[in-house]
């Protein structure tokens, strides 16, 4: 899932934020942190995670891996360790893929305001 378009907005999230950008239990990342050494975000007064925007990132690749892909967790954590890089490129294209979907369903739903409009007109 793409950040909030206002994400340059703040410097860290906190675990439920993150946890509902992905719809995902704050449970779940509190155990992807445990599964995932990569994932360590910083820690507030009171043991409280805050989550930068690369660990918002990592989150988001995790999340490809386990529930979009359907991998194992040892599984995932082994392309992390071995081709982390090409796991954020994905990760990234599908976010675009994703962002440049929701721009044509709304494109295509404006257009239909127009194709019926211009129906309407040459009925007349």
């Amino acid at each position: 899932m793409a950040l909030n378009p206002n994400k340059d907005l703040k410097k860290f999230y906190s675990i439920q934020e993150v946890a509902k950008m992905y719809d995902v239990n704050e449970s779940l990342l509190r155990f992807w942190e445990t599964e995932f050494p990569q994932l360590k975000p910083q820690r507030a007064g009171r043991d409280i995670r805050q989550y930068s925007k690369d660990d918002i990132k990592l989150v988001g690749v995790i999340h490809d891996l386990v529930k979009r892909r359907g991998l194992k967790l040892a599984a995932a954590r082994e392309v992390l360790r071995k081709n982390k890089d090409g796991a954020y490129r994905s990760n990234e294209v599908l976010d675009m893929l994703k962002d440049i979907r929701v721009q044509l369903v709304e494109m295509r739903k404006n257009l239909g305001g127009i194709v019926t409009e211009y129906e309407y007109d040459l009925a007349d």
